[in-house]
């Protein structure tokens, strides 16, 4: 038997887990991170190399933005979380054909706290304040 084959195996992340994790350790951060702060509060098993990769793709991507202080390279993220996942809700809204339908079935799934909110949100937007 391989020495290989003695190791346990580590079950693998879905596509974009990491890119999210690492988000959410710049989310909850007050200031600009380096790699090696977001792998500490990561506490996984993971290599330097690849948070630095992570990164390095979502600094290309346009979603992080890196600066330099004291010749470290440090990470935040362009938009906050509640930004963020309005992006990806109106992405996925818009690559969904049926809009309305959309719509309906989302909505149709809120629970009470959340229908509440984005009723107050609707009327904020129509400028008539909340109710």
């Amino acid at each position: 038997m391989a020495l290989d084959d003695q190791r346990p195996r580590r079950a693998r992340r879905a596509a974009g887990a990491l890119e999210a994790e690492v988000l959410g350790v710049l989310w909850a951060a007050d200031r600009p991170l380096t790699p090696t702060e977001i792998l500490l509060a990561l506490d996984a098993d993971l290599a330097y190399n690849t948070v630095h990769t992570i990164v390095t793709r979502l600094n290309e991507k346009g979603v992080l933005t890196r600066e330099s202080h004291n010749g470290r390279a440090l990470y935040a993220p362009v938009r906050g979380a509640a930004q963020d996942a309005a992006e990806r809700m109106r992405g996925a809204l818009e690559s969904g054909g049926e809009r309305a339908a959309i719509l309906q079935h989302f909505v149709t799934t809120l629970s009470a706290d959340d229908e509440r909110a984005l009723r107050a949100a609707l009327q904020m937007s129509d400028g008539d304040g909340p109710v």
